[in-house]
C-alpha cells in the first residue's frame, strides 16, 4: 500500500532520543560478542527492497556493524510496483516490504518464500493480536513491520472533521481537499457509504467511485502519498492520508489534526517477507531477526512514528508515543475499522477500474 513514509521535512528534522541511544548502545554492547561472526560474515550481503524513508536513522549502519553483512537498500513507490517487479522474476532481492493484502497475492503467484522461524528467534516479540492474520495464517510468509489507519488530516482553523460526511456533504473544505491516488481511497469511501472496505459487490465499488466523481469540484488533487506535505504547506486544508504521515506534520504545525472518521476506516499493515529465490536467504533471515530485536524496532518506530506490532519494542517507546490515539487507536475506534484484505484478482481489478473512473471524470 503506497504510503507510510514521513515527509522529507519531518525526517530531516527529527532526532529521536531513543533512536540514537538504543541503537548505539545496543551495537556497542554486542560488538565484542559478535567478533567471530563478523569474521565469518566478510563478503556477505543482503538486498533489501523497502518504501522510501521507512527505516531508522542508523538501522542499516547498526546492522552492518553488528553482523558484518553489507546492505544493498533499494526503494519502491507502491506495492503494485513491487508486485509487478517480483512477478516478472526476482531481480535479486532478499527482503521486501509489501502491504499485507499483497501477501496472499504473492503466495498465490508463487513469488514469496516461507519463513524459517528457527532463524528468527526474535519473532517471539510479536504482539499476539498480529500473530495469526487471515491473510497469512500462523505468519508462515511474513512478519508485520508497522500498521495504522487511513483517515483524514485537516486544518482545525478551517473546520472540524469527525466524519467523511464533513468532506462529502459539508462546504468548509471545498476546493482544498486531497485524496490518495490509490485504490485505498475507494475503500475509504466504501466506509462512508456504509459498506465493508472488503466488499466484493461490483455495484458497491462502483457506487464509491460515483460518490467521488460527484464531489470532484471539492477535490483539489489526488496525491501519490504527499497529502501531508500539501497540508502543512497550506495548499490543501484536508486530506485523506495515513495516520503516521499526518502525525509527523502535526509536530510541525499545531493547527493540524487527524481523525479516524466516525464511519470507520481501513487498517493497513506493512510486512517483511522473503521473495522467491533470494540470493542470500540466511542473510535475509538475519535482517528480519535484527529488525525484530526490541530496541532496534523501537528505535525505528520512534523515528518513523507508525504503530509498532512488536510488543517488546512498543514497551520501550516513550510514554507519550505509546499512549497516542493517533498511533494506537482505542478499542472503540478500532471496532469501526477493518483490515484491508485481498479478495482475489477480480476484485482488485474492480477497485483499480473504479479509481481510473474517478481520475478520468
Amino acid at each position: 500500500m503506497p504510503r507510510r513514509r514521513p515527509s522529507p521535512s519531518a525526517v530531516l528534522g527529527r532526532r529521536g532520543f531513543l533512536g540514537r541511544t538504543l541503537t548505539v548502545a545496543t551495537t556497542a554492547a554486542l560488538l565484542p560478542q559478535l567478533a567471530p561472526r563478523l569474521a565469518r560474515a566478510q563478503g556477505r550481503q543482503v538486498n533489501v527492497y523497502n518504501w522510501d524513508t521507512y527505516i531508522g536513522e542508523t538501522t542499516i549502519e547498526d546492522f552492518q556493524s553488528a553482523t558484518g553483512i553489507t546492505v544493498r537498500y533499494d526503494l519502491f513507490g507502491s506495492s503494485d510496483e513491487l508486485f509487478a517487479k517480483l512477478r516478472q522474476g526476482n531481480p535479486g532481492y532478499d527482503v521486501a516490504y509489501p502491504s499485507s493484502e499483497y501477501v496472499a497475492r504473492m503466495v498465490e503467484a508463487g513469488i514469496v518464500e516461507p519463513l524459517d522461524k528457527a532463524k528468527i528467534p526474535n519473532a517471539k516479540n510479536i504482539d499476539p493480536q498480529f500473530a495469526n492474520p487471515a491473510y497469512d495464517p500462523g505468519r508462515a510468509y511474513s512478519l508485520p513491520y508497522f500498521w495504522g489507519t487511513i483517515g483524514v488530516g485537516y486544518r482545525k482553523s478551517v473546520g472540524e472533521v469527525k466524519a467523511l460526511k464533513d468532506l462529502f456533504e459539508g462546504d468548509a473544505f471545498d476546493g482544498r481537499i486531497s485524496f490518495l491516488n490509490s485504490k485505498d481511497t475507494i475503500q475509504q469511501v466504501l466506509k462512508y457509504l456504509g459498506h465493508s472496505i472488503n466488499t466484493t459487490d461490483p455495484k458497491e465499488i462502483d457506487a464509491a467511485a460515483d460518490a467521488l466523481v460527484r464531489i470532484k469540484p471539492k477535490i483539489k488533487t489526488f496525491t501519490p502519498d504527499t497529502g501531508q506535505d500539501l497540508l502543512v504547506s497550506g495548499e490543501v486544508d484536508a486530506c485523506g492520508e495515513y495516520n503516521g504521515d499526518i502525525l509527523q506534520v502535526m509536530a510541525e504545525d499545531d493547527d493540524l489534526a487527524y481523525a479516524v472518521p466516525t464511519e470507520g476506516a481501513p487498517i493497513w499493515e506493512d510486512v517483511m517477507c522473503i521473495p522467491k529465490g533470494p540470493p542470500h536467504p540466511d542473510e535475509a533471515h538475519e535482517w528480519i531477526n535484527f529488525i525484530y530485536d526490541a530496541p532496534v524496532h523501537a528505535a525505528i518506530a520512534e523515528y518513523v512514528q507508525f504503530g509498532c506490532p512488536n510488543a517488546a519494542a512498543r514497551a520501550l517507546l516513550p510514554q507519550e508515543q505509546r499512549d497516542d490515539p493517533t498511533l494506537y487507536p482505542p478499542p472503540e475506534v478500532l471496532e469501526r475499522c477493518e483490515f484491508i484484505k485481498y479478495q482475489g484478482e477480480e476484485v482488485a481489478g474492480l477497485l483499480e477500474a473504479a479509481l481510473t473512473k474517478v481520475l478520468a471524470a
